[in-house]
This record gives C-alpha cells, structure tokens and sequence, in this order.
C-alpha cells in the first residue's frame, strides 16, 4: 500500500491537484482521507463563536481519529469518514464510507504538522502557491462555498489564515518529497507523481 501527503496552503491548488492525479489512475486503485472531514464538531456554538473558529490552526483537527482511521485503511477496512459543513461548523449525521485501495491519498493543509500521519506517509507532496493567487482563490471559494461576505474573507484571511499559514504550513514545504509550484497547474508535476503511482501499482 502506497500513502501519498498533499499539503500546502489554503487555496494553494491541493483539491486540483488531488482531482488530477485521480483522474489518471485506474477508478479501483485509490482512497481519498480529507484533513477537512476531521475538524472538531461546533455545531452547538453560537454564531458569533463560530466566527472565532481558527480552522488553520492544528488544534482545530481530531487527528486521533484521523490517524486511526488511516491505520484502518492501512489495515484493509473501511472506514466511516465524517462529513463537515463550513457554514454550519458541524459534521453532518451522514458519513462517507472510504474503502481501503492500493494508494491512499491524505489531503490537507496541515498534515504535516501531524507526526502520527507522517510516519505511515510514503511520499510526501507541498502544493505550493503565491500568495496573492491563494487569496484570490480563497475570496472566490468562500464567499460561493462557504457563506462568508467579502469583508468576513478578509478579515479571517488576516487574523487566522496568513499568520497560520506562515507558523505553521510554510515551515513544513521543508519535509517534502516533491513541491509542486503553480498548484494544479503544473502538468508536469502531476505527470511525474502520476507516473511515480502507476509505477508502484504495475498498471
């Protein structure tokens, strides 16, 4: 079984990243465990507390079962992956169920930061980005997936997601195995991991 770490930063391009490689692996051959299924349930808070949540810092995720669910996988079972809604700071009901497979891609921005997660990861990829691209991006996707007025966006952008980013994901590019510069838009990169997989699986 080959695990494979995408971080990097918020907006950085990962999901783009994570969608390419799947599409050029055979529908069979890979599972996908999401660092954002795993923040803490606050649904119960109110809506001005919700608005303190700091989603880029590490004490936001449970990486205890995170880690146990990897280890599930690892192990051959299929697992129970929660459901978590931005707009309402809850994990939903519902779970998606994830079935173990030859590679198990582990996605998110602060996965790094987890040695438990580390330890059990083959290769180990930084999607890297500039900043004002990260921004625009981030502008974009949660003022239409997430709720937030423009003026909310760059209020969290400055009080949560630059200073986190720059305490806590730029240090970890340093424990990559490949960086991949432009996000999801550098081909080239994704070719070469995507080459590196079907490799591995003699496909």
């Amino acid at each position: 079984m080959l695990v494979i770490g995408i971080a990097g930063g918020s907006a950085s391009g990962k999901t783009t990243v994570v969608k390419r490689l799947i599409d050029s692996l055979p529908q069979d051959s890979f599972s996908v465990l999401s660092q954002d299924a795993y923040y803490w349930d606050n649904g119960n808070l109110l809506p001005e507390e919700k608005k303190k949540i700091n989603f880029d810092h590490p004490d936001a995720i449970e990486w205890n079962l995170m880690v146990e669910h990897l280890d599930k996988l690892i192990h051959g079972e299929t697992i129970p992956m929660p459901q978590y809604t931005y707009s309402t700071c809850s994990r939903s009901k519902e779970v998606t169920m994830v079935k173990p497979s030859d590679v198990i891609i582990v996605e998110g921005i602060l996965i790094f930061n987890n040695k438990e997660l580390c330890k059990r990861m083959n290769i180990k990829v930084f999607v890297d980005a500039d900043s004002d691209d990260r921004l625009m991006r981030k502008i974009i996707r949660d003022i239409e997936e997430r709720g937030r007025d423009l003026n909310e966006v760059l209020h969290h952008y400055t009080a949560f997601v630059k200073p986190m980013h720059e305490q806590f994901i730029e240090p970890t590019k340093r424990m990559a195995d490949i960086i991949v510069p432009q996000g999801g838009n550098n081909m080239i990169a994704i070719d070469i991991l995507s080459s590196r997989i079907k490799m591995y699986l003699g496909r």
